[in-house]
């Protein structure tokens, strides 16, 4: 299979990110959407996902502290909505792009959008 129709086909069916078990409460999972890295977290028994890059310095959000509906880069500070991708809090102004999440059988996925 070319990569054009392998890549168009991932689109359009998802990234499987894994089983629901594998994934509770306050876990953060990196996966490849699009050749893109993006980081799953489990929040309130709800799973989001934002682009694994902080906007202000271009440093990766996984492993940053989840509290209040937001995840904090570790590198200064800044945080950053689950729901929205909105920086919250400087030095980051420029929010970061979500993805859609979804649970089918049991399997958490991440949709580009």
């Amino acid at each position: 299979m070319n990569e054009a129709v392998q890549s168009e086909q991932t689109a359009l069916r998802g990234v499987q990110v894994g089983e629901v078990a594998a994934l509770p409460e306050g876990s953060q999972t990196e996966v490849q959407v699009n050749g893109q890295s993006v980081v799953v977290i489990c929040y309130e028994g709800r799973y989001y996902a934002l682009r694994n890059n902080c906007t202000h310095k271009d440093f990766a959000l996984l492993g940053g502290e989840v509290s209040m509906g937001r995840i904090t880069c570790e590198k200064h500070g800044a945080k950053f909505e689950l729901a929205t991708g909105k920086a919250k809090v400087l030095p980051a102004v420029k929010p970061v792009k979500i993805f859609a999440t979804r649970v089918e059988d049991g399997v958490v996925w991440v949709d580009a959008l």
